[in-house]
Protein backbone atom coordinates (compact mmCIF):
# COMPACT_ATOMS: atom_id res chain seq x y z
CA UNK A 1 0.00 0.00 0.00
CA UNK A 2 1.52 3.52 -0.73
CA UNK A 3 0.90 5.81 2.27
CA UNK A 4 2.66 8.81 0.16
CA UNK A 5 0.04 7.81 -3.12
CA UNK A 6 -2.50 8.39 -1.01
CA UNK A 7 -1.71 11.48 0.67
CA UNK A 8 -3.70 14.56 -0.97
CA UNK A 9 -1.87 17.42 -2.75
CA UNK A 10 -3.01 20.77 -1.01
CA UNK A 11 -3.30 23.13 -4.14
CA UNK A 12 -3.00 26.82 -2.91
CA UNK A 13 -5.18 29.72 -4.21
CA UNK A 14 -2.71 31.44 -6.48
CA UNK A 15 -1.94 28.24 -8.36
CA UNK A 16 -3.82 26.92 -11.29
CA UNK A 17 -3.83 22.97 -12.23
CA UNK A 18 -4.80 22.00 -15.86
CA UNK A 19 -5.09 18.31 -16.17
CA UNK A 20 -5.26 16.76 -19.90
CA UNK A 21 -4.73 13.29 -19.53
CA UNK A 22 -1.61 12.27 -18.33
CA UNK A 23 0.10 16.10 -18.34
CA UNK A 24 -0.34 17.97 -14.94
CA UNK A 25 0.19 21.58 -15.76
CA UNK A 26 0.64 23.36 -12.69
CA UNK A 27 0.91 27.49 -13.13
CA UNK A 28 1.99 30.10 -10.14
CA UNK A 29 3.30 33.11 -9.22
CA UNK A 30 6.99 31.80 -10.19
CA UNK A 31 6.31 30.43 -13.41
CA UNK A 32 4.41 27.04 -14.59
CA UNK A 33 5.52 22.87 -14.86
CA UNK A 34 4.19 20.34 -16.61
CA UNK A 35 4.63 16.92 -15.28
CA UNK A 36 4.04 13.98 -17.16
CA UNK A 37 2.29 11.20 -15.38
CA UNK A 38 3.08 7.24 -15.47
CA UNK A 39 0.83 5.17 -17.23
CA UNK A 40 -2.39 3.74 -15.02
CA UNK A 41 -2.39 6.33 -13.04
CA UNK A 42 -4.83 9.93 -12.88
CA UNK A 43 -5.25 12.99 -10.91
CA UNK A 44 -8.60 14.10 -9.95
CA UNK A 45 -8.99 17.98 -8.61
CA UNK A 46 -11.65 17.91 -5.31
CA UNK A 47 -11.81 20.75 -3.02
CA UNK A 48 -8.09 22.47 -3.18
CA UNK A 49 -6.64 19.32 -3.33
CA UNK A 50 -5.23 16.73 -6.25
CA UNK A 51 -5.45 13.59 -5.38
CA UNK A 52 -3.23 10.44 -7.36
CA UNK A 53 -5.35 7.33 -8.06
CA UNK A 54 -4.31 4.24 -9.74
CA UNK A 55 -6.15 1.80 -11.90
CA UNK A 56 -4.52 -1.36 -9.82
CA UNK A 57 -2.59 -2.56 -8.10
CA UNK A 58 0.00 -2.92 -10.86
CA UNK A 59 0.59 0.99 -10.31
CA UNK A 60 1.68 0.44 -7.01
CA UNK A 61 5.34 0.73 -7.56
CA UNK A 62 4.52 4.57 -9.04
CA UNK A 63 1.67 5.53 -7.56
CA UNK A 64 3.67 7.33 -5.01
CA UNK A 65 6.12 8.40 -7.40
CA UNK A 66 3.34 10.41 -9.57
CA UNK A 67 2.31 11.79 -6.18
CA UNK A 68 5.69 13.11 -5.31
CA UNK A 69 6.24 14.93 -8.85
CA UNK A 70 2.61 16.52 -9.25
CA UNK A 71 3.81 17.45 -5.46
CA UNK A 72 7.26 19.01 -5.90
CA UNK A 73 5.81 20.54 -8.88
CA UNK A 74 3.20 22.29 -6.97
CA UNK A 75 5.83 23.65 -4.45
CA UNK A 76 8.36 24.52 -7.08
CA UNK A 77 5.91 27.45 -8.55
CA UNK A 78 4.25 28.64 -5.22
CA UNK A 79 7.54 29.05 -3.16
CA UNK A 80 10.23 27.25 -5.25
CA UNK A 81 13.63 25.32 -4.71
CA UNK A 82 17.21 26.12 -3.17
CA UNK A 83 20.40 23.92 -2.75
CA UNK A 84 23.38 25.14 -0.83
CA UNK A 85 26.90 24.60 -1.52
CA UNK A 86 29.58 25.81 -0.08
CA UNK A 87 33.33 25.85 -1.27
CA UNK A 88 35.84 24.93 1.26
CA UNK A 89 40.20 25.34 0.50
CA UNK A 90 42.40 28.24 0.26
CA UNK A 91 41.93 30.09 -2.83
CA UNK A 92 38.78 28.05 -3.82
CA UNK A 93 35.99 30.38 -5.03
CA UNK A 94 33.24 31.15 -7.30
CA UNK A 95 31.99 34.37 -8.89
CA UNK A 96 29.24 35.17 -11.77
CA UNK A 97 30.45 35.89 -15.19
CA UNK A 98 27.10 37.99 -16.65
CA UNK A 99 24.47 36.35 -15.06
CA UNK A 100 24.37 33.07 -17.15
CA UNK A 101 27.77 31.64 -16.05
CA UNK A 102 29.63 30.85 -12.54
CA UNK A 103 33.09 31.05 -12.99
CA UNK A 104 35.27 28.63 -10.28
CA UNK A 105 38.24 28.80 -9.14
CA UNK A 106 39.16 25.17 -7.57
CA UNK A 107 43.43 24.64 -7.50
CA UNK A 108 43.43 23.77 -11.65
CA UNK A 109 45.23 25.26 -13.43
CA UNK A 110 42.90 27.32 -15.36
CA UNK A 111 39.35 28.29 -13.91
CA UNK A 112 36.10 26.12 -14.25
CA UNK A 113 33.20 27.65 -16.23
CA UNK A 114 30.14 26.28 -15.59
CA UNK A 115 26.89 27.64 -18.09
CA UNK A 116 23.72 27.88 -15.63
CA UNK A 117 20.21 26.42 -17.57
CA UNK A 118 17.39 28.46 -18.19
CA UNK A 119 15.29 28.28 -15.20
CA UNK A 120 18.24 28.30 -12.56
CA UNK A 121 19.51 31.18 -10.97
CA UNK A 122 23.03 31.27 -8.68
CA UNK A 123 23.40 33.65 -5.65
CA UNK A 124 27.20 33.84 -4.43
CA UNK A 125 27.93 35.47 -1.13
CA UNK A 126 30.33 38.51 -0.25
CA UNK A 127 33.43 35.77 0.65
CA UNK A 128 32.67 33.97 -3.07
CA UNK A 129 32.39 30.80 -0.88
CA UNK A 130 28.70 30.41 -0.32
CA UNK A 131 26.35 29.43 -3.65
CA UNK A 132 22.98 29.31 -3.52
CA UNK A 133 21.51 27.29 -6.68
CA UNK A 134 17.38 28.16 -7.17
CA UNK A 135 14.82 27.79 -9.55
CA UNK A 136 11.15 26.39 -9.49
CA UNK A 137 12.47 22.62 -10.98
CA UNK A 138 13.45 20.54 -8.28
CA UNK A 139 15.11 17.81 -10.39
CA UNK A 140 16.71 20.29 -12.43
CA UNK A 141 18.07 22.44 -9.09
CA UNK A 142 19.44 18.93 -7.68
CA UNK A 143 20.93 18.44 -11.09
CA UNK A 144 22.87 21.85 -11.38
CA UNK A 145 24.06 21.30 -7.93
CA UNK A 146 25.65 18.37 -8.04
CA UNK A 147 27.15 18.66 -11.20
CA UNK A 148 28.89 22.01 -9.99
CA UNK A 149 29.47 19.62 -6.32
CA UNK A 150 31.21 17.16 -8.69
CA UNK A 151 34.07 19.70 -9.95
CA UNK A 152 35.83 19.57 -7.15
CA UNK A 153 34.46 16.63 -4.85
CA UNK A 154 35.29 16.79 -0.96
CA UNK A 155 38.68 14.99 -0.51
CA UNK A 156 38.81 12.81 2.64
CA UNK A 157 42.33 13.55 3.54
CA UNK A 158 42.23 17.92 3.15
CA UNK A 159 38.67 18.34 3.63
CA UNK A 160 38.82 21.14 0.58
CA UNK A 161 36.62 20.99 -2.35
CA UNK A 162 32.88 21.84 -3.10
CA UNK A 163 30.29 20.19 -0.83
CA UNK A 164 26.43 21.00 0.04
CA UNK A 165 26.10 22.82 3.20
CA UNK A 166 25.48 20.17 6.20
CA UNK A 167 26.94 17.21 4.57
CA UNK A 168 29.23 15.48 7.08
CA UNK A 169 32.30 14.08 5.62
CA UNK A 170 34.66 11.40 6.94
CA UNK A 171 38.06 12.47 7.22
CA UNK A 172 40.64 10.04 6.67
CA UNK A 173 44.04 10.11 8.43
CA UNK A 174 45.84 9.15 5.55
CA UNK A 175 49.68 7.62 5.79
CA UNK A 176 51.56 7.44 8.98
CA UNK A 177 55.15 8.02 9.41
CA UNK A 178 57.21 5.44 7.98
CA UNK A 179 60.69 4.77 9.78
Amino acid sequence: MSRIGRKPIPVPKEDKVSIEGDLIAVQGPKGTLDTKLPRGISMEQKDGHLVAIRENDDQAAVHGLARALVNNAVEGVTKGWTRDLEIVGIGYRAEMKGKATVVFSLGYSHPVEYPLPSGISVAIDAKQTRLSVSGIDRQKVGQVAAEMRALRPPDPYKNKGVRYVGERLKKKVGKTGAK
